[in-house]
């Protein structure tokens, strides 16, 4: 795996390819092209050259990730050498539990129905969606 903190730099979706934040780079390129991945603040192409100190910002679904570049690489290695690439911020990490809390709340006061409506339950549904 090349980390190397002299290294100029590397292409933005190899680089979240090889962080794995994405499992493929043509799911990294589709995240930029989508503009789910910003850079120092900015939105950015596929292209754009990384350094060590940027600010990357990762929305995946309904998370929002906010990290810094500590190293670079253009291989993809084991996760645990994968985490050593960035450091996320603690702000970004205290909202990230905040929101995975309140999502896990919500989805606690569901009771989904214990089964399939029977043909009584259906009329009753039917009557109950007509306009009167």
């Amino acid at each position: 795996m090349s980390e190397s903190p002299a290294k100029a730099g590397v292409r933005a979706d190899q680089w979240l390819w090889a962080a794995r934040f994405f499992k493929t780079r043509s799911l990294a390129k589709q995240a930029i092209d989508g503009g789910k991945i910003e850079v120092n603040s900015a939105r950015c192409k596929p292209a754009k050259i990384l350094h060590v100190g940027d600010r990357v910002t990762v929305s995946r679904g309904s998370e929002r990730m906010e990290v810094e570049v500590l190293l670079l690489s253009d291989k993809r290695g084991p996760a645990t050498v994968a985490q050593a690439l960035y450091s996320e911020s603690e702000e970004s990490r205290a909202r990230r539990e905040a929101e995975r809390e309140a999502r896990r709340l919500d989805a606690a006061g569901y009771q989904p129905p214990p089964g399939r409506p029977d043909k009584r339950d259906r009329r009753r549904l039917i009557a109950f969606e007509e306009p009167s």
